[in-house]
């Protein structure tokens, strides 16, 4: 059986009666990650690409700067009630051992505060501050990303349950895809893939996303120093005052040929979608 996708019976309705029929859902369990033995986290993911969202994960949350700094990553044991191997728990060895913190990660620690304490500490904890430049990004290329980061949906074609995001060059070409039950590791994993290529700041790519744009996204894109997100749906509020503050461009309802811009417009080459003046 795909350790990403599970096969259930299901009960199906319709006008025209009902059916009981196999269902393909896509695999949701849970991931442990453990820092020289010591338990980190737990997240909910769809397995597949575990050590790229580890290190995504460690990257926006300030962790690791680098590959370098990942000395092993390997799976623990851990069964089930058959004494097989989960695969659900991930042990990283450091290069230099993390500081004790406390278990609030950056991610979370919005939750309780208010919206400029959560920006102050994402400004304050970056390591790659953006750049006021920036790759210039035809707008008929950008709209053209989330169709190509749909074509390479594949779990999502068999279940119609996940999420995706996708590491694309300011020309179009896609670098790189990942799909997840959550909208921030699919982000995690991406990111995590850059890192381990030696492709963070991301300072050259685009990220794209196939749902909205919540402050987490924004923030782990500022932390890996991507310029510019866009998004299929609509960002937050507090996304958008993140992207401002950190001089990231944000682009939302990134569907068919249009497209909002909410920050960072100079890195959308208008030009071929300027009005002649009357």
């Amino acid at each position: 059986m795909s350790r990403v996708t599970a096969r259930r019976r299901t009960l199906r309705l319709s006008p025209s009666g009902e059916i009981q029929r196999p269902d393909t859902l896509a695999v949701e369990e849970p991931l442990e990650i453990r820092l020289g033995g010591r338990s980190l986290t737990v997240t909910m993911r769809t397995p597949g690409a575990d050590v790229d969202l580890v290190h995504g994960f460690l990257l926006s949350e300030n962790i690791i700067e680098s590959a370098e700094d990942v000395v092993s990553a390997r799976y623990c044991a851990g069964t089930d009630a058959e004494g097989r191997n989960t695969y659900n728990v991930l042990d990283v060895e450091l290069r230099v051992p993390a500081p004790a913190r406390p278990r609030n990660f950056l991610t979370t620690s919005s939750c309780g505060l208010c919206g400029k304490t959560a920006l102050d500490e994402v400004k304050a904890h970056t390591r790659y501050p953006l750049p006021d430049d920036g790759p210039a990004v035809d707008p008929a290329v950008l709209a053209g990303m989330p169709e190509t980061l749909r074509e390479r949906q594949a779990v999502f074609d068999a279940t119609g349950g996940l999420h995706a995001a996708g590491l694309f060059t300011a020309d179009g070409t896609v670098l790189a895809v990942r799909e997840d039950v959550g909208r921030h590791n699919t982000v995690d994993k991406v990111l995590g893939w850059a890192l381990r290529e030696n492709r963070i700041p991301a300072s050259d790519l685009v990220l794209i996303v196939s749902g909205r744009a919540s402050f987490e996204l924004v923030q782990k894109a500022v932390m890996a120093g991507v310029p510019m997100l866009g998004a299929v749906s609509a960002p937050s509020s507090l996304a958008v005052d993140l992207a401002e503050e950190s001089g990231l461009t944000l682009v939302g309802f990134l569907r068919g040929d249009t497209m909002n811009v909410y920050s960072g417009p100079h890195r959308v080459d208008r030009r071929s979608t300027a009005r002649p003046a009357s």
